[in-house]
């Protein structure tokens, strides 16, 4: 069963939490020691301008080099459009201030806004009178649509292959960033153990949109770039093992069968098998006996 999106977001940031900081904010990165970090229990923290109790999603301490001493940072994902938002984060910066300041020198507020739609979020909180500024509060932040996806196609950060379909592409682009992603997730296997690797494609999963067509065409190119990685191939896209039945829901299942292949997965399964795929390989993704694929052939 797939994770909700915020538990598997944040369960992405919390795995690869210098990946994501590499690949943002490589500023800080170098100004970071991650050999000393530490994810803190989750703070109850009163936010007045909602009225009500809220938990930070992540809050984590850190040795800071230019300081010689730890700081906190806390990173707050955001979905939906909230114009007060950056009242918000002041508030939870303010709380945390108050409880934190005489053990930790520094409190670095990150914002990550996946919201599809693209536009400029307010990032700061100022109060000023006639030549004299009272406060200047400013988080930083990651707007994934103004991403521009290309620039991660090259890499090899876990972070930029999951969030890959959170970045900013056309319609007519989708393919290819469908293409490179599985290209990156492929680089990944290499380095990554499995539960890493599932939580990138369970997070990559949550984007994408899977495209019968385009998936066949992508599968067909992957073969031939990766001829040993047949089943591993295989298990890169979970919606191919749900075409089949999808499909025989939309034809409907011949009166009289209670069991076997149905209509729109023999098709699938005689594709696959064309394209290269072994029986084991096919039985392993669409979850049939190998005798019964066999039977296609």
């Amino acid at each position: 069963m797939p994770l909700p999106h915020d538990e598997a977001f944040k369960k992405l940031l919390e795995t690869f939490f210098q990946e994501f900081i590499e690949l943002f904010f490589p500023e800080l990165d170098s100004m970071l020691d991650y050999s000393e970090t530490r994810f803190l229990m989750q703070e109850l923290l009163v936010d007045i301008v909602g009225e009500e109790a809220r938990e930070l999603d992540l809050l984590l301490e850190i040795r800071y080099k230019g300081l010689d001493g730890y700081i906190l940072i806390h990173l707050e994902p955001q979905s939906y459009r909230d114009t007060q938002f950056h009242e918000r984060m002041f508030i939870y910066f303010s709380r945390l201030f108050e409880r934190y300041r005489k053990e930790h020198k520094l409190i670095i507020p990150i914002a990550i806004f996946t919201s599809d739609e693209i536009r400029e979020e307010q990032d700061t909180l100022e109060m000023v009178i006639p030549e004299h500024q009272i406060l200047r509060f400013q988080f930083l932040k990651v707007e994934l649509r103004k991403q521009n996806w290309r620039r991660f196609i090259d890499s090899d950060n876990a972070v930029a292959a999951a969030l890959l379909a959170k970045m900013g592409y056309t319609t007519r682009e989708a393919i290819e960033v469908r293409r490179e992603f599985l290209r990156m997730f492929m680089k990944l296997k290499t380095r990554l153990d499995q539960g890493r690797l599932a939580l990138v494609m369970s997070v990559a999963d949550l984007y994408f949109k899977p495209d019968r067509d385009q998936d066949e065409e992508i599968i067909k190119e992957l073969m031939i770039q990766y001829p040993e990685e047949g089943e591993a191939i295989m298990e890169l896209m979970p919606a191919w093992k749900r075409w089949g039945y999808e499909e025989g829901i939309a034809e409907g299942i011949e009166q009289g069968i209670e069991k076997g292949i149905e209509k729109g997965q023999a098709e699938i399964i005689r594709k696959l098998l064309l394209h290269g795929f072994t029986p084991e390989a096919v039985s392993k993704a669409v979850e049939l006996p190998v005798e019964e694929i066999k039977k296609l052939m």
